[in-house]
């Protein structure tokens, strides 16, 4: 596990996602699940790539399902983006490290 990709639990997802001052990409995610496993390196590649600039959390849907209900977690992997404690993106299934990439790089981008 990298030092950049923190595991967030039910407890500590306000405080670590929520509340965050930048924007947060959150992995929904199971040790089952072969996609999910896929998926893994490329978060920790994310992590690395945007750290100081956005977070990059995971959330074992299995051990953590007051949250994963919360957010309607019903296939996994489910990505979900949050800036300023709201929903702002929604990415369901594997996906490549560009088209993640993309989706932080729209919200990082200076507003005018």
């Amino acid at each position: 596990m990298s030092k950049k990709t923190l595991h967030v639990t039910d407890a500590d997802f306000p405080q670590q996602v929520l509340e965050s001052k930048m924007p947060v990409l959150v992995d929904f995610w199971a040790t089952w699940c072969p996609p999910c496993r896929a998926l893994g390196p490329i978060i920790e590649e994310l992590a690395g790539d945007y750290d100081g600039r956005a977070a990059v959390v995971k959330v074992d849907t299995d051990a953590n399902l007051e949250t994963a209900h919360k957010y309607g977690i019903q296939s996994i992997p489910t990505m979900i983006i949050f800036k300023d404690g709201k929903e702002v993106e929604r990415m369901i299934g594997l996906r490549t490290k560009k088209d993640i990439a993309a989706k932080l790089d729209a919200l990082l981008k200076p507003t005018a």
